[in-house]
This record gives structure tokens, sequence and C-alpha cells, in this order.
């Protein structure tokens, strides 16, 4: 996908791949006592088997340097990529408490949708937030995900082109 094709996509985000909300459910378990956090990228729904327009959350990107623990995570924002595939945070809140905290809402900017996980990270103990800190729906979607070497499988020619 080209930068112009990234800039015109639909922007509705239809919900989260079931495998990405395991991920960062299991990835928050183990987290633990510590917070865990990571940033939400998408895939295009039709990339996934689906016909309509829009995005899936698909991915859980986790910074290098992102600091935890029992109370906090931080991350160095000069670490986040400025990313068009970019569309929210996950973060898990070991006391269990499902709500967004004051310094949560400070970083509720990046995205348009915020996954609080709470212990003991069962199947429902997390909840969507929009940047405002409100309360959102967000669907999980049983699909398959594309095969993670797709990540990687561009060369230096693909790199120059899309620079052009």
């Amino acid at each position: 996908m080209g930068l112009l094709d990234a800039l015109f996509r639909s922007n509705e985000i239809l919900g989260i791949a079931e495998e990405t909300l395991e991920f960062a459910m299991e990835s928050s378990e183990a987290s633990h006592p510590n917070e865990y956090m990571g940033f939400l990228r998408g895939t295009e729904a039709e990339r996934l088997g689906l016909e309509r327009d829009g995005l899936v959350i698909t991915d859980v990107l986790v910074v290098p340097g992102t600091e935890s623990n029992s109370v906090s995570a931080t991350v160095k924002t000069s670490q986040i990529p400025n990313d068009v595939k970019a569309l929210g945070s996950v973060h898990s809140h070991p006391n269990g408490v499902i709500s967004p905290s004051s310094a949560d809402l400070q970083t509720f900017g990046r995205g348009s949708v915020h996954i609080i996980i709470g212990a003991p990270y069962r199947q429902h103990d997390w909840k969507a937030f929009d940047s405002q800190g409100k309360r959102t729906t967000l669907n999980v979607i049983d699909v398959d995900l594309p095969e993670t070497e797709d990540f990687f499988d561009f060369t230096q020619a693909d790199i120059d082109e899309e620079l052009r």
C-alpha cells in the first residue's frame, strides 16, 4: 500500500482480531505485577477476507525501552514510529481497575481506540475507550491474521519507490 492509499483508506475501526486481543491479554498477564504497554496497528479488512471497508486491529507494537512498574508504563516517545497504521494503545492495570487514570488520558491522544486490560486477565477483563476516555464498543473479530513474514517482505527498491 502506498502512502496516498493509506491516507485515503477508510479509517473506521471494525474491531480487533481475536488472536490480537488474546496476545495482549497473555502479555498483560505475563507482565504482572507490572503494567504492560503496546500500540495498536491495523490491517485493511479486505486483506483479511472481509467484504467491508475499514480496519481491523491486528498488531500490537511494543516500543523498545518501555519501562514499567506496578502502577505505570512509560514509553520513550522518540521510539514510537510515526505510522499511518497506528490506531491507539493497549495497556494493563494490574490492580484490576478497568478505567482510565488521569495519566492514561494524557496518553490517549495518539489514535482513536485505547484498550485497558485488568487483572486477573480473563476473557471479559478488558474495555475499550475513545481518545477522551469515554467507553466505546470494540468488536472482537475472528479472522486469519496475515503471515508475520509479510511484515519484512520488502526490498530496498520497494523503499525507494515508496519515497518517490
